[in-house]
């Protein structure tokens, strides 16, 4: 998840000196673009997990996508419900693998607010463990809403799971290592302590990244200087490599392979910043306005990365080239401004050429989702009525969440806007993102987390 925020005074930055670019347009053209980014996105795919498995943010494949098929024509009552409970405070995401679901919330742990990550059954809701990971102090960026429907601050970042084990990161920078079965704590790193991550100013409102897990190692960021990006190895939290001197954002890395080469890309204060899976060796650089938050994560495709802010940053897309081993990434287009191709923290998904997803800032209840072309930043379709929830994409169809708990199925296709399901599926504010695995669709919201049927039989009942 990335980090809801509110108000512009606290982090200091101002706009005054700053000259927005020009809109640039791409000097290839769309049929070149959309054969290209087809074939070059077949042979960049991260990770993959097994097709019932959501196990980290941004799903089995870390682009928001999965192949599993679904029901997408509910009855009027929307998909069967197979549980609720309750899901106190903040936007954390589902991770579900093993049969476990796992999020964090707010409770009192040893007399205080704390920020938990919790355990639970995900056939029937029963919370397994609980373990807290730190004090729940989060300055109230996230305590905005429509005036019906606001307040529940609390974690941003979603947990992920890996060979039996939940790897955490906390909003001060804690990152845990867990038994997936028990919930007994394997190892832990303080980052801002450890890494020299406590000489830089920390971002307002506190860590909204997720823990990236590639391979054998766990990528985060927030040390110092010349340690600012970090691998650990996910069994023995043992540094693997280290370096760069970046400061970080509110934005979860990615994964992915371009012209051949294994990659993290990291959204960071001065921009897009590469560095190689194996060895942390910077790969390439692409410089990027920053103005209070920068959240989303960047979206690969092929040879073309797609950023985007809030606060007047708006939207932009790179594409990168590779020279002998050397690497450069050179700006295809940006629209600047909160209108157009502004994603506040609500990642889009990309499919065919197009991104989907909640492009607003700040339009909380009535904000947009958006059919955006990749190639020229040209919007396609918008429908208002969203707010700034999130997207996945299940095959041909984005699944989009609300702010308002409505959980709504769109067809993936530029043409038009074309709803096919829609249903109120939970109470309570929705920043976090849905999540699907093996058939089942997992909400949640400040107040409570829910689980439905919308498995491709079901709609055979």
């Amino acid at each position: 998840m990335a980090a809801p925020d509110l108000e512009v005074s606290r982090a200091g930055f101002g706009i005054a000196n700053f000259r927005p670019l020009p809109i640039v347009r791409p000097a290839m053209t769309k049929k070149n673009f959309a054969f290209a980014s087809t074939v070059a996105a077949a042979l960049s795919v991260a990770s993959i997990a097994p097709a019932a498995d959501w196990p980290q943010y941004r799903g089995p494949n870390l682009d928001g996508s999965t192949s599993e098929k679904i029901a997408t024509h509910w009855p009027a009552g929307g998909p069967k419900v197979l549980w609720k409970t309750q899901t106190p405070k903040g936007f954390s995401s589902f991770s579900v693998a093993g049969g476990k679901a796992f999020t964090q919330v707010t409770r009192d742990a040893e007399g205080a607010p704390s920020e938990v990550v919790v355990a639970l059954d995900a056939a029937s809701g029963r919370e397994l463990w609980s373990a807290p990971v730190g004090i729940a102090k989060y300055q109230g960026g996230g305590d905005s809403g429509t005036p019906e429907n606001k307040g529940g601050d609390g974690a941003r970042s979603t947990p992920t799971v890996d060979g039996g084990k939940v790897y955490v990161l906390s909003t001060a920078l804690g990152l845990f290592c867990f038994d997936a079965a028990s919930g007994r704590q394997l190892w832990k790193h303080d980052l801002l302590k450890e890494y020299a991550g406590a000489s830089r100013k920390f971002i307002s409102w506190g860590n909204a990244a997720s823990p990236l897990v590639d391979g054998n190692l766990v990528l985060a960021a927030g040390g110092g200087a010349g340690e600012s990006i970090l691998a650990f190895n996910k069994q023995t939290g043992a540094v693997v490599w280290k370096g760069q001197n970046e400061e970080i954002t509110h934005s979860t890395p990615v994964v992915a392979v371009i012209h051949g080469v294994r990659q993290t890309v990291f959204f960071m204060k001065s921009g897009l910043v590469s560095v190689g899976v194996a060895d942390g060796r910077l790969l390439w650089k692409a410089p990027y306005r920053f103005n209070v938050s920068t959240a989303i994560t960047p979206v690969v495709a092929g040879d073309v990365v797609y950023c985007s802010a809030g606060y007047g940053v708006g939207g932009g897309a790179f594409k990168v080239s590779k020279a002998g081993a050397a690497f450069k990434a050179e700006q295809m287009w940006q629209i600047p401004g909160d209108k157009e191709v502004a994603n506040h923290w609500s990642t889009p998904v990309y499919k065919e050429g197009h991104l989907y997803g909640m492009f607003q800032f700040k339009e909380y209840g009535s904000g947009p989702l958006k059919c955006v072309e990749l190639a020229t930043g040209k919007v396609k379709w918008s429908k208002p009525g969203f707010g700034p929830g999130n997207v996945i994409l299940v095959g041909n169809n984005v699944l989009a969440l609300s702010d308002a708990g409505e959980l709504v199925v769109v067809e993936a296709t530029p043409a038009s806007y074309k709803e096919s399901g829609r249903a109120k599926v939970v109470e309570g504010k929705c920043w976090s993102t849905p999540v699907l695995s093996n058939g089942r669709v997992y909400v949640r919201s400040t107040k409570e987390a829910a689980c439905f049927d919308v498995s491709a039989k079901s709609a055979q009942r």
